[in-house]
C-alpha cells in the first residue's frame, strides 16, 4: 500500500537516474503521488520504455537523457525540464555508480571519474535548482548516499569516499538554505535488491553476509527506499533537515 501525501500533486518533482534501479522505483512512487515528474537518466532505452509503460497506464512522466558528469549539459537539461514543467520543487540525486575497483589499480582519471558521477553531480544538480526553491520559498532535496562507508566496505575507496561526502554535502546545503524554507536531507540504502544488483554483485556469499547482519532476515526491495524519499520531500516531514536517513534492515 502507498500512502498518499496531498502536498505532493502537481509538485515538480526531479530524479536523476529514473530509468532503472531504485530511481525508477523512486519515479513510479512520485507518479503515484499526481506529482509532476521528470527524470534524467544516461541510458536512454530503459528510460524511455518506462515513459512508455506509465504512459499506457495513463501517467505523463519526462524523461532528459543527459550525461550527469558534464555540468553544462546538466544545467542544460534542469533548465529544459523547468521551462515544460516549472521550477523544479523536489530534487531526488540518485544518480551513481557503484563500480567495484581495487585500491592499487585506481588511477587519477578513475578516482576523477568515480567523484563526478557519485559526489559531483549531485552538488551541481541542488545548484541549478536552488534559485527555483528559493523563489517560490521552499523546497526539498534528498540525496542519495549509502551504508557502504559506515561499515567500511572495501573494494570501491572512490565510490565510499564520494558516499560519505554527500553527508557533508547534505548539511552544508541544509544549513545555508534552511532560512529559505529549503530542506536537505541525505538518505543511505543498504543492500537493496536491484536488477543490477542482483546480476552483478549478490552471490551466496553475499546474501550469507546480509543475512548475518540484517535485523530484517529478507531482501529489501527498491520501493522501501523510494517510500522514505517521498515521505522526506513530503509536508509530513516539514520539520526534518539536515539528516541522513538509513534504509538498510537494521545492519547499520
Amino acid at each position: 500500500m502507498t500512502a498518499i501525501y496531498t502536498d505532493l500533486k502537481d509538485r515538480v518533482v526531479l530524479v536523476t537516474g529514473g530509468g532503472s534501479g531504485i530511481g525508477e522505483a523512486i519515479v513510479r512512487q512520485f507518479a503515484a503521488q499526481q506529482a509532476r515528474v521528470a527524470f534524467i537518466d544516461l541510458a536512454e532505452e530503459p528510460s524511455r520504455a518506462l515513459v512508455r509503460e506509465l504512459a499506457a497506464a495513463g501517467v505523463a512522466v519526462h524523461f532528459e537523457h543527459c550525461d550527469l558528469t558534464d555540468v553544462t549539459a546538466l544545467r542544460r537539461a534542469i533548465a529544459a525540464i523547468s521551462a515544460r514543467l516549472g521550477p523544479v520543487e523536489v530534487l531526488v540525486n540518485n544518480a551513481a555508480s557503484d563500480e567495484r575497483h581495487p585500491t592499487e589499480e585506481v588511477t587519477e582519471a578513475l578516482w576523477d571519474s568515480r567523484v563526478a558521477v557519485n559526489l559531483k553531480q549531485q552538488f551541481f544538480c541542488a545548484q541549478a535548482v536552488l534559485a527555483g526553491m528559493k523563489a517560490a520559498g521552499g523546497g526539498a532535496i534528498i540525496n542519495l548516499g549509502s551504508i557502504s562507508w559506515i561499515i567500511g566496505q572495501g573494494g570501491m575507496v572512490a565510490y565510499t569516499a564520494s558516499k560519505s561526502a554527500v553527508l557533508g554535502l547534505t548539511r552544508s546545503l541544509a544549513r545555508d538554505y534552511g532560512p529559505y524554507g529549503i530542506r536537505v536531507n541525505a538518505v543511505a540504502p543498504g543492500w537493496i535488491m536491484t536488477a543490477r544488483q542482483l546480476q552483478r554483485w549478490v552471490t551466496p556469499e553475499t546474501e550469507k553476509e546480509i543475512a548475518a547482519h540484517q535485523c530484517l532476515k529478507r531482501k529489501l526491495q527498491p520501493v522501501e527506499v523510494a517510500n522514505v524519499i517521498v515521505f522526506l520531500a513530503s509536508d509530513a516531514a516539514s520539520a526534518c533537515t539536515s539528516q541522513q536517513y538509513i534504509v538498510d534492515g537494521g545492519w547499520v
